[in-house]
């Protein structure tokens, strides 16, 4: 792949030069392509993942293969990791989003001036966004999805760990781009795992990409916001809590941390610190950490809570400020609902927190003095996440304050244009 596409174009600068002259070109076709024909492609698509699963999987169980001879970790593998139900939920998240409303082209407000001159705001499509990624090779379908939608052109540039997966996907959604008579450039992906493809990506592409979303590890998103040249929707970590009030239901707390840690441990909705009112260490601590204990998590806590729960063990100072993507979490006591807001506006990294409560003051205080995207009262953390938000899909949770903010889905992928209509009206 990589030494096929540095030979014809003669180097990476170039080929992603290329690359992004195609998508610029793409991009301002599909700024005007209705509705009706992106959904259309967008269904094709999704018939095309379901035609070619048994490619696909095949070509997932080599990325899997490869990367436990690697030695990645379970974490690292469940993300890597397709099956039938989770190819059959990428078909439908395509076709979720072809269901969703065509965000280009809405009115978001309208007004007249006093001298007649009437004014409209409209969502307009952002233009070419490059979307980098690791080891997640739904993110293919569901970042190309969504940026069809919001009629923009996308370039992807997946992990190396997950090239053969996410080549399978991207060749399905190249298909369905074909049926519905959309250019194939519209969704494009980097056909090297050159590192400085990325780079490349990180200069603009020579004034062709318009945002960059960053999907992964620390060490990534930390370089792109570092390097980039343009605009980058992106999150470091999903460092969440949950706090655990004094009038919470005990087994609703349960119910609730349980899963929030350990339905899916390496996604970035799931919670990595576990906050209890002190208050309640006598009637909610221990319930909830045996549940944990039981469910195959290790448990580190402080001192004070090793006094409930001596099996914990004891945390240092880091574990509080750290995502483990794992079967692991932080445990501590807090005094009240100002006591949790203390402690997640000092560790967390303002991806997404809960509250589980009864007392709907509390829960009103932890609203109002987080500082968080996503913030959720008695539901577990992993519905952070556009899907469950009813978006369709996302192309990331972004934490940042400009622009997007939370999961990023169609409507985040616009900007907008003001539209204003006279009847001869001059400037006095």
């Amino acid at each position: 792949m990589l030494d096929r596409a540095t030979t014809e174009t003669g180097s990476i600068a170039g080929l992603m030069q290329d690359l992004g002259a195609k998508a610029r070109k793409a991009a301002r076709a599909l700024a005007l392509v209705p509705g009706d024909r992106k959904n259309a492609a967008l269904n094709a698509m999704a018939d095309a993942v379901l035609v070619n699963s048994i490619i696909i999987l095949a070509e997932n169980a080599a990325d899997v293969e490869r990367a436990e001879a690697a030695g990645m970790t379970g974490s690292f593998l469940d993300r890597l990791t397709l099956t039938e139900e989770r190819v059959a939920a990428i078909a439908e998240g395509l076709r979720q989003v072809a269901a969703l409303d065509d965000p280009v082209g809405q009115v978001i407000a309208a007004w007249d001036r006093p001298n007649g001159l009437k004014i409209e705001r409209v969502r307009t499509p952002l233009g070419v966004i490059g979307v980098i990624y690791e080891s997640r090779p739904n993110v293919t379908a569901d970042a190309g999805a969504l940026c069809l939608k919001s009629g923009n052109a996308v370039i992807l540039r997946g992990g190396s760990d997950s090239a053969r997966s996410s080549a399978a996907i991207h060749a399905a959604m190249v298909a369905g781009l074909r049926r519905a008579g959309l250019p194939e450039e519209a969704i494009q992906i980097v056909p090297t795992s050159d590192r400085s493809a990325v780079g490349e990506m990180l200069k603009g592409l020579g004034g062709n990409l318009d945002v960059i979303v960053p999907r992964g590890g620390r060490s990534l998103v930390a370089r792109v916001q570092e390097e980039a040249r343009v605009p980058v929707f992106a999150h470091l970590e999903g460092l969440c809590h949950v706090y655990v009030d004094r009038s919470a239901n005990v087994d609703m707390a349960v119910s609730l941390v349980v899963n929030s840690k350990m339905r899916r441990t390496g996604i970035c909705g799931a919670a990595e610190t576990l906050l209890v009112d002190r208050a309640a260490a006598d009637t909610h601590l221990r319930p909830i950490l045996e549940a944990l204990r039981v469910a195959g998590c290790e448990i580190r806590a402080s001192g004070a809570v090793r006094e409930y729960f001596p099996a914990a063990l004891l945390a240092s100072a880091e574990d509080f400020d750290t995502e483990y993507l794992d079967a692991i979490i932080s445990v501590d006591l807090v005094d009240g609902v100002d006591g949790a807001i203390a402690h997640i506006e000092t560790h967390s990294s303002h991806h997404t927190e809960a509250i589980v409560a009864d007392d709907q003051a509390a829960a009103d205080a932890f609203f109002a003095g987080i500082d968080s995207a996503i913030l959720l009262h008695n539901a577990s953390t992993q519905f952070a996440d556009g899907g469950e938000f009813g978006m369709g899909a996302e192309i990331g949770i972004a934490t940042g304050k400009m622009h997007a903010r939370g999961p990023v889905g169609v409507e985040q992928l616009t900007s907008f244009n003001y539209r204003v209509r006279g009847a001869g009206q001059t400037r006095p």
